[in-house]
């Protein structure tokens, strides 16, 4: 299931272990500097793992001879461990998923690289691999080293564009007790210029509907405004559209949650990701919300144009 490169958080491989009563479930947080490691065995503390950070690679056979823990264990390991390597993190993976007893599961955080460099002149911290005043270069070899352990990743998250809260909010989905879990959508508008959002499940092409853009006091604004939004819906296909899309979105989200899926990223696609796109988002995000479905909006031109990073959430109601 890993979509690589095209993911943002993004369910990650066919090789994914669901948790299991039956075992000792285990996951090893990883991933370069900066990405969110740390806040990741935060949220998994929080959800009521045993967490232990920076473990030497030589104490984690040591640390599994004992009996089961009574609660998940997570394990936070990246290039700052001591006696780190890529072969014998590699080899400690392959190990650990061998032992019928563990539950074993690799969270990978990844993140875009310049968005690494931005977040360390931020926090003016220095890369643990980088010369005096160059995190590009830590940053670069560190992504280096840690490519065959993102090919073994069970669950793969990219944070380039979420906010520590965001980044919380998609750990959760993944490793919340079954009891909490649901089935979390992300709708995304964008423009076909940028090309698609990376993780979509399912994308649509609302390009067929007129323009808004060829109307001069409409231009400036976008699918969130009443007129927008009327001007598109004022389009004599668009009722049959939207009618067709949402008998054949509804009935498959309790069929997706039933199997297991925690979450379903849909793009709305037009020319500039301004009106069309972000009007049919705008109009789905309500309709699912009021079916009781835990919607997200991500409309990728906008936020950019905005500077933001950040979705919003409509979780059962009408926003």
């Amino acid at each position: 299931m890993i979509p690589d490169p095209a993911l943002a958080l993004a369910p990650a491989g066919s090789r994914s272990r669901a948790p299991d009563e039956g075992r000792q479930n285990l996951v090893l947080v990883t991933g370069p500097s900066g990405a969110g490691r740390t806040t990741a065995i935060n949220v998994l503390e929080d959800l009521g793992f045993e967490v232990i950070d920076n473990l030497p690679l030589s104490l984690l056979p040591r640390l599994l001879e004992g009996p089961p823990l009574s609660h998940p264990l997570a394990l936070g390991l990246d290039v700052r461990n001591r006696d780190f390597t890529t072969d014998a993190l590699i080899d400690a993976i392959d190990r650990l998923a061998q032992r019928p007893e563990l539950a074993l599961q690799v969270l990978y955080l990844d993140c875009d690289e310049d968005v690494l460099v931005q977040r360390y002149s931020e926090t003016r911290r220095r890369h643990p691999l980088a010369p005096a005043d160059s995190p590009a270069a830590g940053i670069a070899r560190e992504r280096e080293l840690l490519v065959p352990v993102r090919a073994r990743a069970d669950v793969l998250l990219d944070s380039s564009g979420l906010s520590p809260h965001d980044l919380r909010a998609e750990i959760e989905r993944w490793f919340a007790p079954p009891e909490g879990r649901t089935l979390a959508v992300t709708l995304h508008s964008f423009s076909y210029k940028r090309g698609l959002p990376r993780g979509l499940d399912l994308v649509i092409d609302c390009r067929f509907l007129r323009n808004p853009h060829w109307e001069p006091e409409l231009r400036p604004l976008d699918g969130r405004d009443a007129a927008v939004d009327a001007h598109v819906a004022g389009d004599p296909r668009f009722d049959d559209f939207f009618t067709s899309m949402c008998d054949f979105l509804i009935p498959l989200l309790p069929a997706y949650h039933a199997e297991g899926k925690t979450h379903l990223s849909i793009g709305f696609g037009c020319t500039g990701g301004q009106h069309r796109s972000v009007a049919v988002t705008e109009r789905l995000a309500k309709a699912l919300a009021k079916e009781g479905w835990q919607v997200s909006k991500r409309h990728r031109e906008l936020e950019r144009r905005a500077g933001t990073g950040s979705p919003t959430t409509v979780r059962g109601q009408v926003a």
